[in-house]
């Protein structure tokens, strides 16, 4: 005979069911028209109504943090990677390869939760990366004149392309060579990944939002 099932806990397992409903529908929306999107849009998507959607969710930003929980969850994992390579130039580039390629999985990931990761972790992420950029420097790796805020502009120039070309991982990842080139104190760097085919009279026009 099977059991019956309280009032209760039907009503949970509604809620949970509306919140993964709302959670995939965010992620499509925002992946469609960036995190700036109506959250009517996402409460239609979902199929449910706005008043459900902030019972579970009372604000935007709660809302798309909680879309994207995994890949922030991801960048500070890899911060804590960072630190804990013996080799602080490895740290560094384990860091910037591993935001990028989560950008090139996750089109509609906001750069701007990437780029805020310290505001994400306690207040704790902004004195690893100085700290990270501290040790990179020491080591005779990282330009004298980087600063920590270099990170967050190459990172956002990658979301850019990313947006504009989100199937070229080519042109992405060539980007990402240029770019951690560009940091090294040093000319003794390895060769360029493959080139892209992108050419400058092909580039596409970003669509509007």
């Amino acid at each position: 005979m099977k059991a019956e099932t309280s009032p209760i806990a039907e009503l949970r397992a509604d809620a949970q069911r509306n919140r993964e409903r709302i959670l995939a529908a965010a992620r499509d929306v925002f992946a469609d028209r960036g995190p700036d999107a109506a959250t009517a849009t996402v409460a239609r998507r979902a199929g449910v109504g706005l008043a459900t959607l902030y019972r579970l969710f009372p604000t935007r930003d709660a809302l798309v943090r909680s879309a994207f929980a995994p890949q922030m969850q991801a960048c500070t994992r890899a911060i804590a990677e960072a630190l804990a390579a013996p080799d602080p130039w490895h740290g560094i580039r384990h860091l910037v390869e591993t935001i990028c390629a989560l950008q090139r999985q996750e089109h509609g990931l906001p750069t701007s939760l990437l780029v805020s990761v310290p505001e994400n972790t306690a207040g704790q992420a902004d004195p690893e990366l100085e700290l990270l950029v501290r040790r990179a420097k020491d080591a005779g790796a990282l330009r004298a004149d980087f600063h920590p805020s270099d990170l967050a502009m190459a990172i956002t120039a990658h979301g850019a392309l990313v947006g504009v070309l989100p199937d070229d991982e080519a042109a992405s990842r060539r980007l990402v060579a240029h770019l951690l080139r560009s940091f090294r104190a040093d000319a003794a760097i390895t060769p360029l990944p493959p080139p892209s085919t992108l050419r400058l009279r092909s580039l596409p026009v970003a669509p509007d939002r």
